[in-house]
């Protein structure tokens, strides 16, 4: 049987996670190719799903006809209950074949957060933790992603790590590994051999590191001669590699609800805090017609009306004006939306402003970091305050009601006056906004400064728990009684991330200590359990104030030393130097600042310009309008999608419309939305042989393309049964009632019981849920109720204004069934009367 099917399923909370099957995800028979690999991502699916990189990867490696590349995502703690009480090992969503069974099982590792959620994805999949463990048999483990740079703390559990530009190295992992199988190698220790020679694989069990009597590292020894340091692998020109333009549209609502298009890679400012600025230099843009093709191709492939520029900076895209008015030509008539979720305030003009509202108000967030030109000096952040309240002015009178600005604490050099700065600063912004609003205006995030390897602050210490605790406390009071809301990152979680973010290979034990405790999901402020983290110290020997609070010494050396970013030590310890005397340093777009990534033949960055631009046709904005036209749909839910819940079937449905180029009726006002209606939202879990719903459309359409169009963008399970056009002038007609066929597992239900039912005049039933409890008579809503056997049941229900009842609420009522009960029964809809 099916996970799917078991009839606990359907209760884990939001079971969409788990089915797979969804739009543009590509399946393939694992016997018929010759490398698999399983892409996990160590936190949930709508997270996971938020990413571009999985998303990078997943294309790249299915393009391949050799590779089978499927997605593996951290199941929430229920389900991770359910698969071990039900012994069902961990599975990807494509194939649902255990990791196990794959070539290579590929974490995706974005921060230091998510390690135990690793160690819980193996174990769920049976296998070892760590890489002296495991042997031919089993998997290769391996790892990407910003937080490789410091890869020690889990470089235990690891086989290898890609550091670096994950495109430039993963397929040609796979091709080492085809080759091997090819040629029938074996043994692990030959394959690693051969993998060392590829650029930017960092195999751990090749270096051993000793530590002094004080606990700071003796030395980093390479077993293998020639292989001393591990050069980042990097893409030269980030347009070369092959982009997902055919991304896969998921069910339930991803973190990051849009698609998205990567406009720059890198970062050109040198803020000194800043690990990804220093980790993926040099700037590499894309040209201004590559962005405008992959957005106009993704667009149509997956339907969706947000698009998000990404890049560390998006302002400062070479092209950045050219680029958002194409975009808003071609797409605010159909209701597209642009984002651009990274702005620096100094790249921000009105005419961008202008731009991003042309369709709906995206949200407008701006780094600011620090509350005094001082210590924005210090950490390279050349922002005055008058550029901040000017930038501010200029979005609040271009129509936006609300700024959202992150603050961090905790940055070396930082005083209790910068703390007081940031309270006078946040005040001037939001009396910027007027008077007429009553709710906040302003939305001020502060966050704890966690030093990070390879950058010019690695050497300083982090502020302590109590520390942070109390400058959150003095922005919460400064700010008390304004049009301000504080928001806050948890300082504990800092604390962990800070531990792990500069520590060594000692760490592993306490990490596999944590996990054992039961420590999930680190990340999530509700699940961080510091108390388990503590004991878990604790029980592996570890202090951890010797990784979080002493001030390092230039000259030690670090557990990452042998791990090279491209940029020095030398430039770091000049930033420092320069931190502390307040000196900025400049742009590196205007004078190569000599930091040791580029070599200036090779590696370069690369930028657009004008002149290097053929301008894109523009499409006119005017359009005939044709009278609009309302047509009514008939559909089914059945199969694994009766497990979506009724919002994750409108979106679906939104998006097909688009994909199927069948023009929608908006709304008016700030953020138009497409005038589609369900006449009802079935409970998640229940099948359905008849839903429907009315769609308004820009003009006539014929009924029979509508059905074909839409069926060719929607699962089988999720299938138009019919179209029909709805008169100007009809009257929408109410749910009447719906019918309903109940098959029960395990159980029989009693004709007598039944019959008592059908004789009472009223029959009470208290029902529980969000809200509350409330009695609700259960017989006026049940229209009809008939035994067709034992464990199967036909009933009709009656729509009321008032809240309604399950058809299994109903039953477990009427036969006195316990809850576990109600897991065992499935429930199709099989028709409902409109009038």
């Amino acid at each position: 049987m099916s996970i799917l099917d078991q009839h606990w399923f359907s209760q884990v909370r939001r079971p969409g996670r788990y089915l797979g099957n969804e739009i543009n995800a590509i399946k393939k028979d694992l016997s018929k190719v010759e490398v698999s690999i399983a892409l996990v991502f160590p936190d949930t699916y709508e997270i996971g799903m938020s990413h571009l990189g999985l998303k990078i990867l997943y294309n790249l490696l299915n393009r391949e006809p050799w590779i089978a590349c499927e997605r593996v995502f951290s199941p929430w703690l229920d389900m991770e209950e359910a698969l071990r009480r039900e012994r069902i090992p961990l599975f990807t969503l494509e194939s649902r074949r255990t990791l196990s069974d794959f070539d290579i099982v590929g974490f995706s590792i974005q921060h230091e957060l998510c390690y135990t959620n690793i160690l819980n994805i193996l174990d769920l999949a049976g296998i070892p933790f760590l890489a002296s463990e495991r042997n031919s048999r089993n998997p290769l483990v391996i790892a990407g992603g910003p937080a490789c740079f410091n890869p020690e703390p889990v470089a235990d559990f690891f086989d290898l790590m890609v550091i670096g530009d994950g495109e430039a190295a993963a397929l040609e992992i796979c091709k080492t590994l085809r080759r091997s199988k090819n040629q029938k190698l074996h043994g692990r220790k030959g394959l690693l051999e051969e993998m060392r020679h590829l650029k930017g694989l960092y195999i751990p069990s090749f270096f051993q590191i000793e530590y002094s009597d004080g606990g700071d590292i003796r030395s980093i020894e390479s077993s293998v001669e020639g292989y001393e340091n591990v050069r980042k692998a990097l893409l030269p020109d980030i347009d070369v590699y092959p982009y997902p333009e055919r991304q896969i549209v998921p069910f339930t609502e991803p973190a990051h609800d849009r698609v998205s298009v990567e406009i720059t890679r890198g970062c050109t400012r040198g803020c000194r805090f800043c690990q990804a600025g220093m980790i993926y230099r040099p700037v590499r843009e894309r040209s201004l017609q590559s962005i405008l093709k992959k957005a106009e191709n993704t667009l149509r492939m997956t339907g969706y009306e947000d698009l998000s520029l990404l890049s560390l900076s998006s302002g400062d895209y070479s092209l950045i004006g050219t680029l958002l008015k194409d975009l808003m030509d071609r797409y605010s008539r159909e209701k597209i939306a642009v984002s651009l979720p990274s702005l620096r305030m100094d790249s921000l003009d009105k005419q961008m402003m202008e731009q991003i509202k042309r369709v709906r108000k995206t949200g407008f967030t701006l780094a600011v970091e620090a509350g005094s030109d001082r210590l924005r000096k210090m950490i390279n952040k050349g922002l005055t305050e008058e550029d901040i309240l000017n930038t501010a002015k200029k979005v609040y009178e271009s129509g936006w009601k609300l700024i959202k600005i992150y603050f961090m604490i905790g940055l070396p050099f930082e005083q209790d006056d910068d703390i007081r700065d940031i309270i006078l600063l946040a005040r001037k912004v939001a009396g910027l906004a007027g008077k007429k609003q009553k709710k906040a205006v302003l939305h001020v995030s502060v966050s704890t400064f966690v030093p990070k390897s390879h950058t010019p602050f690695m050497w300083a210490p982090q502020i302590k728990l109590a520390e942070s605790r109390r400058k959150i406390s003095m922005i919460q009071q400064g700010l008390q009684g304004s049009r301000i809301k504080v928001k806050w990152n948890d300082p504990r979680l800092s604390w962990l991330e800070g531990v792990f973010a500069r520590g060594d290979r000692r760490l592993a034990r306490s990490v596999h200590e944590a996990w054992k405790l039961g420590a999930r999901f680190d990340a999530w402020g509700d699940q961080f359990r510091m108390d388990l983290w503590e004991e878990a110290f604790s029980n592996a020997q570890i202090d951890p104030d010797f990784y979080l609070y002493r001030e390092r010494s230039p000259e030690e050396l670090l557990p990452w030393d042998h791990i090279d970013s491209g940029v020095q030590k030398r430039f770091l310890k000049e930033e420092l130097r320069r931190a502390a005397e307040a000196i900025l340093t400049p742009d590196c777009i205007k004078k190569c600042l000599v930091c040791g990534v580029c070599d200036h033949q090779a590696i370069d960055p690369v930028l657009h310009t004008e002149e290097d631009t053929t301008p894109a046709a523009k499409e006119s904005n005017a359009s005939f309008q044709e009278s609009p036209q309302k047509y009514r749909i008939t559909f089914k839910k059945t199969g694994s999608l009766r497990h979506l819940g009724h919002l994750e079937i409108v979106r679906t449905f939104i998006r097909a419309f688009r994909r199927a180029d069948i023009k929608t009726c908006y709304s008016k006002g700030f953020h138009p939305m497409p005038k589609i209606s369900f006449y009802s939202a079935l409970p998640v879990g229940t099948a359905s042989l008849e839903e429907v719903l009315d769609v308004e459309l820009d003009g006539r359409a014929d009924v029979d393309a509508i059905q074909t169009k839409l069926n060719r963008q929607l699962p089988e399970e999720l299938a138009v049964m019919r179209a029909e056009r709805v008169a100007p002038s009809e009257k929408k007609p109410r749910l009447k009632e719906s019918r309903f066929h109940i098959f029960a597992f395990g159980i029989q239900f009693e004709k007598n019981l039944m019959n008592r039912f059908l004789e009472s005049e009223n029959f009470p039933v208290v029902k529980t849920d969000k809200n509350g409890q409330q009695e609700i008579d259960a017989r006026p809503l049940v229209g009809s109720l008939s035994l067709v056997a034992d464990n199967e049941i036909e009933m009709s229900l009656k729509h009321t204004a008032g809240r309604g009842l399950r058809p299994t609420e109903i039953l477990k009522a009427i036969f006195r069934l316990k809850d576990e009960d109600t897991l065992g029964m499935e429930t199709v809809k099989t028709g409902q009367i409109l009038e």
